[in-house]
């Protein structure tokens, strides 16, 4: 496909259509089973709902990455500049004639359409968060502008989707995509633990420490998303050593080049084996680093009186052990897709509870809870 044709406005108001349409299902639920109740619950279980299904659009989105459906339609907003591979099933035919395993099948179209879909859906839930956040301003105890700053960052997720497709999955874009969906999840995790007006007391030194183990479980992240965008994971594939060495030849100078295309080195060429292994084994260290820290601050928690800090606590045990057993599943089974996409959404949990938890701890909550109990606390 020629570099004019990469972008095709031509289905935008049908996309935008069948956005509307996936956000009905969502907002009728939420309005008939609140619609008595006041705005600040109607657009706190608004905001629920949103959360929930913005990580089902991170899991789809890893599970879309995972089956190389990327590119299953080349241009952006549609596929082929039609709003489904219905209208584009010519095209994809031929791609698929061409080249059977290539980037463009029936298949891997319906794929990415859906998760465009999902996008769009989600995009239009956030969109009217934020009309009714300003509508109902006076009302609310959570500041319109966390609603607006929520529509901009999906905004932005939409160009870095675009610019995903665009230039053909260059890995810094993909990585990029990934940590811009993540933090999604936190703004919407954020809003909805205000809308619930519960708080937490922990101590300044503990809430630090949640704030540096929040910051080195993003990092890490962001290191797990460069192994599966540059398909580092089978780089290894033994444990705990990796190629038969605790220490095995690494180039991290090309595996770690962030302006570069798929699979190329830093300058151009072929990206070297040892690049693969070295980005592979920067996130096992990584990853032991996350665990000894987040694994520490939730003994911290367990031990705290509230059992509110104990239950945060259980889940960041609960999370980590998923992901030990997810991300050892990907290495010693080959990369499963399931794994795979388990250990993608057991990332984008453990930061919505740390998010949650750093919101609930906050400072300016303590003292408020019984003031303003805008939503009970379940």
């Amino acid at each position: 496909m020629d570099a004019q044709n990469l972008y095709d406005l031509t289905p935008v108001a049908r996309l935008a259509l069948l956005g509307i349409v996936v956000a009905m299902g969502p907002l009728a639920w939420v309005w008939l089973r609140n619609r008595h109740a006041p705005p600040a619950r109607r657009l706190a279980a608004l905001t629920a709902l949103t959360l929930f299904l913005t990580f089902d659009l991170v899991l789809f989105g890893a599970f879309t990455r995972l089956t190389d459906s990327g590119l299953g339609c080349p241009d952006w907003p549609g596929c082929y500049g039609n709003a489904s591979p219905i209208g584009a099933r010519d095209e994809i035919h031929a791609a698929q004639s061409a080249m059977p395993t290539g980037p463009v099948t029936f298949s891997k179209a319906w794929i990415e359409m859906i998760h465009r879909y999902l996008a769009t859906g989600v995009g239009v839930l956030i969109t009217v968060m934020a009309i009714a956040s300003w509508i109902e301003r006076k009302r609310l105890a959570l500041s319109p502008w966390w609603a607006t700053a929520t529509f901009v960052w999906v905004c932005v997720q939409g160009a870095f989707g675009a610019l995903t497709v665009t230039m053909k999955l260059y890995p810094a874009i993909v990585t990029a995509h990934l940590l811009g969906g993540l933090a999604l999840l936190a703004l919407l995790t954020a809003q909805w633990r205000i809308y619930r007006a519960g708080s937490l007391a922990l101590t300044g030194g503990l809430r630090r420490y949640a704030g540096v183990a929040l910051a080195l479980l993003v990092a890490q992240v962001a290191l797990g998303g460069w192994v599966s965008t540059n398909y580092a994971v089978l780089a290894c594939t033994d444990f705990p050593t990796c190629q038969g060495q605790w220490w095995p030849p690494m180039d991290f100078e090309h595996g770690f080049a962030l302006l570069r295309e798929l699979g190329a080195g830093k300058g151009g060429g072929y990206l070297p084996f040892a690049a693969l292994t070295a980005i592979h084994v920067t996130h096992r260290v990584g990853a032991l680093v996350v665990i000894v820290v987040v694994g520490g601050l939730a003994l911290a928690l367990i031990r705290q009186p509230e059992p509110a800090a104990r239950r945060y606590g259980l889940a960041l045990v609960i999370g980590l052990a998923w992901q030990f057993v997810t991300g050892l599943g990907n290495v010693v089974l080959g990369w499963p897709l399931l794994a795979a996409v388990a250990h993608t959404g057991g990332a984008a949990a453990l930061i919505a509870v740390l998010t949650a938890l750093l919101t609930d701890s906050h400072p300016a909550r303590l003292g408020r809870t019984a003031a303003v109990q805008l939503v009970p606390a379940s």
